[in-house]
């Protein structure tokens, strides 16, 4: 997905939705995307999941102070407040916990 296109669907309010951000040679990203991949099949369908790779995307790095990687941002489907940042991916069990939190 483009840099423009997901801050058009963070701008939208009526689906909640997670960024995965990552870089491609994260050995701990991959780790985390696995997580995430297996955390979908137990999420509300209506979530967008959406994956962003950090080198390609510095405006909304900036302007979600992105600081590491990987890092898992999540938006209520009512757009709020501004998305929270989840850096500490450690199960698949508190990935789905911080999800939901959000997302509910």
């Amino acid at each position: 997905m483009k840099e423009v296109q997901l801050l058009e669907i963070l701008e939208q309010e009526g689906r909640p939705l997670a960024v995965f951000f990552y870089t491609p040679l994260c050995g701990t990203c991959n780790a985390a995307r696995r997580m995430l991949e297996v955390a979908e099949h137990m999420l509300p369908p209506d979530l967008i999941v959406a994956s962003a790779n950090v080198n390609m995307m510095p405006g909304l790095v900036a302007q979600y102070r992105i600081s590491s990687v990987p890092a898992l941002m999540v938006a209520s489907a009512d757009r709020n407040t501004d998305p929270d940042i989840y850096y500490a991916m450690v199960s698949v069990e508190r990935v789905l916990e911080y999800i939901r939190s959000v997302t509910s």
